[in-house]
């Protein structure tokens, strides 16, 4: 059976297409990256056989890239790719930090990966992102001046999700060809990665062609028959989520790879036990060590956050050192290595990463959960599957509205205060005390409203 042949954007770690390759269905021809670091991961694994060995890897920035240019380099058609996949940086989409302001979107990088789609015309394409992407707005407008504000009505680029309207629309008006569009809510943790992170994942193909994601296959565990039959999916046959112990627990690593923590972070870690935070030190010393952000009624919790092996880690970060989203070690007191963060993301273990120690970081934490790539790649191989069977025939929606998936992405928090008292994880007690919240919503659908 021949391999579906894929054109990478935005390579950075290539957690996707890590993933895609491990369904066994696919072969990246090329991939367009613009840090030399990561270039220089991505051959020297070509090159030690854990790629293909024909892939190009073309350094540059992807806006003097044409995909003329791609495809001369690999001697290929465009009607010769089946797949174009990538996920193009776009921080000020994230809900971590603060919302930018897109005067144009069509200058950002989103519509440089649909400019390549535009020209190759690919069977079908997989563009990933942070989830916040779906409610960014064009055009931001001060909270103050929002209509629950007395401000007047919001204009149709200052509403949420105006972004992703206006990328659809843009996809539907490519000529002479159409593309459906199906986009995925989903978080890694709920597939058995043993980290929470939420992504949205865009799937589109010119034929027509419903695509569905699975649903989720893990859940959290649960301390008692109550808890249980509130659980997951009311579906004690999930398998429990993935813990971090799960992926680090018995990794040995002689000359570990780290961005620690200073000497003065260091204390006040030292006080933290595993699967607490900085509610656990004593009032005066939480004062001192947080200065103005003690006063903040939200966005907290990862303040001298220690990590616990009996729990999924949280989302990776590229600065794991940093005191307000600390990853600090359950029970050493330092981050979590290159390794561990290799681990978690479910890069191979033979893998190897080039550049600065901050370079390595940023490859891994920024990848896509190879997992999340496996599981894309196998639902877009069993729709080209069909296709093929078709003969390519198009299905007969092929005009359907854009669809918005949620696939249970939130995870609700779990309690880190209770009583006037720090929650701690407590293995010993099945986490019955500091147990994630059940979900309200598994799975919700709508028709993504164009303008």
């Amino acid at each position: 059976m021949r391999k579906y042949k894929v054109i990478s954007l935005f390579s950075g770690g290539m957690g996707l297409d890590i993933g895609m390759d491990q369904t066994g269905m696919f072969e990246v021809v090329a991939c367009v990256e613009k840090t030399p670091a990561f270039c220089e991961t991505i051959r020297r694994n070509r090159d030690a056989g854990r790629l293909p060995e024909n892939l190009v890897v073309i350094e540059d920035d992807i806006g003097n890239v044409t995909p003329q240019t791609v495809l001369e380099q690999t001697g290929l058609r465009a009607e010769d790719i089946d797949i174009i996949v990538g996920g193009p940086p776009c921080q000020s989409f994230s809900t971590a930090g603060k919302r930018g302001t897109l005067q144009d979107p069509r200058g950002t990088l989103l519509w440089d990966f649909l400019r390549f789609v535009d020209v190759i015309r690919p069977k079908f394409f997989l563009m990933e992102n942070v989830r916040g992407l779906l409610s960014a707005a064009i055009r931001h407008r001060p909270i103050a001046d929002r209509p629950d504000k007395g401000g007047s009505p919001l204009e149709p680029e200052e509403e949420p999700g105006s972004v992703v309207r206006m990328f659809a629309h843009d996809l539907a008006k490519l000529p002479g060809c159409s593309y459906r569009l199906d986009v995925f809510e989903v978080n890694s943790v709920n597939y058995g990665a043993p980290q929470i992170r939420e992504r949205a994942l865009f799937i589109g193909n010119r034929y027509g062609a419903t695509v569905n994601f699975p649903n989720p296959t893990h859940g959290p565990r649960r301390g008692n028959e109550e808890d249980l039959q509130m659980s997951f999916l009311a579906e004690p046959s999930l398998h429990p989520w993935a813990t971090l112990g799960d992926a680090i627990g018995g990794l040995k690593d002689e000359d570990p790879v780290i961005m620690d923590f200073s000497p003065r972070k260091k204390g006040f870690l030292e006080m933290v036990p595993p699967g607490s935070n900085w509610r656990s030190l004593p009032v005066d010393v939480q004062k001192e060590s947080m200065g103005k952000a003690w006063h903040a009624k939200g966005g907290r919790s990862g303040w001298w956050r220690r990590l616990t092996m009996d729990l999924p880690c949280p989302t990776l970060v590229t600065m794991p050192n940093h005191a307000s989203t600390s990853l600090c070690h359950p029970t050493e007191t330092r981050a979590l290595s290159i390794s561990e963060y290799a681990k978690i993301q479910e890069f191979p273990v033979e893998w190897e990463f080039a550049g600065r120690t901050s370079e390595q970081y940023a490859q891994v934490g920024n990848a896509v959960p190879t997992r999340l790539g496996k599981i894309a790649g196998q639902v877009i191989a069993k729709a080209l599957a069909e296709l093929d069977h078709r003969n390519g025939e198009p299905y007969s929606d092929h005009d359907a509205a854009p669809r918005i998936i949620y696939l249970q992405s939130h995870v609700r928090t779990r309690s880190w205060y209770k009583n006037g008292e720090a929650v701690v994880w407590d293995s010993d007690a099945n986490g019955s005390v500091a147990t994630y919240a059940a979900p309200k919503t598994i799975r919700r659908t709508r028709q993504l409203q164009q303008r």
